[in-house]
């Protein structure tokens, strides 16, 4: 069993998932030996500070062990092909988490691994925000009848997000610029596992009977050279105190303040975008404790 996107779960693993990682959460001791002597290889082409940390603690709160891998560690597409890093790995450590540029990548690992391979990101999707992003509304608003707005780039967070809440009933509308919009490849899943969201280039309309806004960065990590241009794009998209109201934010963090959230709506007590950035290492560890139950990898 590999975790690529969130739909490689069905909504009775995703709900199992969820479950799991929420007892953990609420008796951290009583798992404290789950994973004892096992190893995840965890892969960097990308640095990050949620990814890795909350990761490797996971995994010592669980009794096992992490070994960071950076692109300065290992051969990843340089050196050899990424299926005999695959086939390599798999020999040595329990299950392999992957941050990487190229989604195809992750597939190359996950079709090549004998272990579990979990995607921590890609160009593509990041299944494991959406994980910690259900929890944490679950939590809030004691389940997922809850309205959301998404407002901001389509991209990998958002793409994961999207099917996360077809999976779970959550009423999204996805506001983006012209040319930014969520892929026809995953509002097709999205139907196929639920609903698909509602999806308009207005953030006022997206907004308006929204319990919840969601925003991330309009500048992802690579795109330094866009800037000037994503900026101008993105013009009137900015989650300023007065567009979001009474509702309450999130964002997968780490954010440009500034840019698409002002200071003072991140400091505000309408965000939970620490209850979230916690929540990486709940969810994180719902899915390796239930990875190491069912693996069928």
């Amino acid at each position: 069993m590999h975790l690529l996107d969130v739909d490689d779960l069905t909504t009775d693993e995703l709900t199992a998932v969820l479950d799991r990682a929420a007892e953990i959460k609420a008796d951290p001791e009583a798992y404290q030996d789950t994973l004892d002597q096992q190893t995840l290889g965890m892969i960097f082409e990308k640095p990050s500070t949620r990814t890795r940390v909350s990761f490797e603690t996971g995994m010592t709160q669980l009794g096992g062990h992490a070994l960071f891998l950076g692109p300065d560690d290992i051969h990843l597409g340089h050196g050899e092909p990424v299926k005999d890093t695959a086939r390599a790995l798999a020999r040595y450590v329990d299950f392999v988490m992957a941050r990487v540029f190229d989604h195809a990548d992750v597939e190359e690992l996950a079709e090549y691994s004998e272990v579990p391979v979990i995607n921590a990101l890609t160009d593509d999707a990041h299944p494991c925000q959406t994980l910690a992003d259900l929890l944490t509304i679950r939590e809030k608003f004691d389940g997922f009848d809850v309205d959301v707005a998404w407002v901001g780039d389509g991209n990998n967070v958002c793409q994961s997000f999207v099917l996360g809440a077809a999976m779970t009933d959550i009423d999204l509308t996805v506001a983006t610029p012209e040319g930014y919009g969520v892929s026809e490849d995953v509002l097709y899943r999205a139907a196929a596992v639920g609903e698909a969201p509602e999806t308009t280039h207005d953030p006022e309309a997206a907004v308006a009977d929204a319990d919840v806004v969601y925003t991330d960065v309009f500048v992802s990590m690579g795109q330094e050279d866009r800037r000037h241009e994503k900026l101008d794009d993105f013009d009137g998209f900015q989650i300023t105190t007065d567009f979001l109201g009474d509702r309450t934010l999130m964002h997968c963090l780490p954010a440009h303040r500034g840019e698409e959230v002002t200071d003072d709506v991140i400091e505000s007590d309408n965000a939970v975008v620490w209850d979230q950035a916690e929540n990486r290492l709940h969810a994180q560890k719902g899915l390796l404790a239930w990875l190491a139950e069912n693996q069928t990898a």
